[in-house]
């Protein structure tokens, strides 16, 4: 197992579950087809890498709710207040999207709408190494 792979692949997918235009799946599916390591092994990492950079956009969101009425705030109070009604309305489950495209603004709301980080990590863990999962068997089945 190499670990400056599986650190590569961390750092990919950390950064793709943040706003940073980072894409983890190509990483993820390259280092399985090459058989850089085992794939429990990168299940693992990219879960957790993803995982944690979901609580970085979690933090952020706590954090963007006391700058709202600041001219640099980066989404209107319109906006805001559309988004927050959304999750009020789906509520925490929504998290369970987390792992697709407009999920980094849903973990930010998540932040933003206080969720208890008690119910936001099993919920975006379970999302995120779900997607992985299914990563992993389609390149298999793929490619494999």
């Amino acid at each position: 197992m190499e670990p400056l792979a599986l650190l590569t692949l961390f750092a990919a997918a950390f950064g793709a579950a943040t706003v940073l235009p980072f894409q983890s799946e190509i990483v993820f599916a390259a280092m399985h087809l090459r058989g850089d390591a085992p794939v429990w092994a990168l299940v693992v990492v990219a879960s957790i890498g993803n995982t944690l950079g979901a609580v970085v956009n979690f933090w952020l969101g706590r954090w963007l709710e006391s700058a709202r009425d600041r001219r640099w705030f980066p989404a209107s109070a319109a906006q805001l207040d559309r988004a927050q009604r959304w999750y009020g309305r789906w509520g925490v489950w929504s998290l369970l999207l987390s792992w697709a495209p407009l999920g980094d603004a849903i973990t930010v709301v998540a932040g933003v709408m206080r969720t208890p980080l008690r119910v936001f990590l099993p919920l975006v863990a379970v999302a995120k190494t779900g997607r992985y999962i299914v990563l992993a068997a389609v390149t298999q089945g793929i490619f494999g």
